[in-house]
């Protein structure tokens, strides 16, 4: 069981928190890790860029040159694509959905083993809570050097509970949370610094941050969905 420091907003620690066993101590194959990743940014991607061909181009057919007697290349119009306006070559078209489906289980084994990876080299640091009376630049500020980060941090924090019924049954389901609004907005003045719900939290983040800092509520949610 490894204890990770809790600190307030204003960077002084007020206790310990534990971390279970099946976070510290968890694995995942090199090319996994690469495959969840790769499959992340593929399906950020829009596939809206599209450009026009000679056959969609809005422009004059007639003819530029004579066909003979200029000395120079034939040319059918000023569509081709030689011209400046001419439909393009090989260009981009829209895509149809390139989604690509991550494996729930090796999304799981990925996102444990970066934060594992991320507790072995005392990168993580708990939060006490996230909520402020109004939006503080400074504040954060002064809490980021008193707690020496000064590279890129993710900030994590809980989402809401609420409990739903499912054919008869009642089931409680993570929904958005508007408790950290003023935490988030101090923090856009701020560079390379991220948040994140938990319930949103992915791979990518998590290997592009150097720092993590995570509410309690919300390592005890991250703890339950990656048990």
């Amino acid at each position: 069981m490894v204890k990770l420091k809790k600190v307030n907003l204003k960077g002084k620690k007020v206790g310990e928190t534990d971390v279970a066993d099946h976070l510290v101590n968890a694995k995942a194959h090199s090319q996994m890790c690469k495959d969840y990743i790769v499959a992340i940014r593929e399906n950020q991607r829009q596939w809206s860029a599209c450009t026009k061909t000679r056959s969609e181009v809005k422009h004059t057919t007639k003819k530029s040159s004579p066909q003979k007697g200029t000395g120079g290349a034939r040319h059918g119009s000023l569509v081709a694509a030689q011209f400046r306006g001419g439909g393009i070559v090989f260009g981009p078209k829209p895509k149809f959905n390139q989604h690509v489906r991550i494996n729930q289980k090796e999304r799981k084994a990925v996102n444990r083993a970066l934060i594992a990876e991320m507790l072995k080299n005392d990168r993580v640091l708990v939060l006490e809570s996230t909520e402020m009376e109004s939006p503080k630049t400074k504040e954060l500020s002064q809490f980021l050097k008193s707690c020496d980060l000064t590279k890129r941090v993710l900030f994590v924090g809980e989402s809401e509970r609420q409990t739903i019924e499912v054919e008869g049954k009642e089931k409680s389901v993570s929904v958005k949370s508007n408790k950290h609004t003023n935490f988030v907005k101090s923090l856009k003045n701020i560079p390379k610094m991220e948040f994140s719900l938990a319930m949103n939290l992915n791979g990518y983040n998590l290997m592009n941050a150097q720092n993590l800092v995570i509410t309690e509520p919300a390592l005890k949610e991250l703890t339950e969905w990656l048990s």
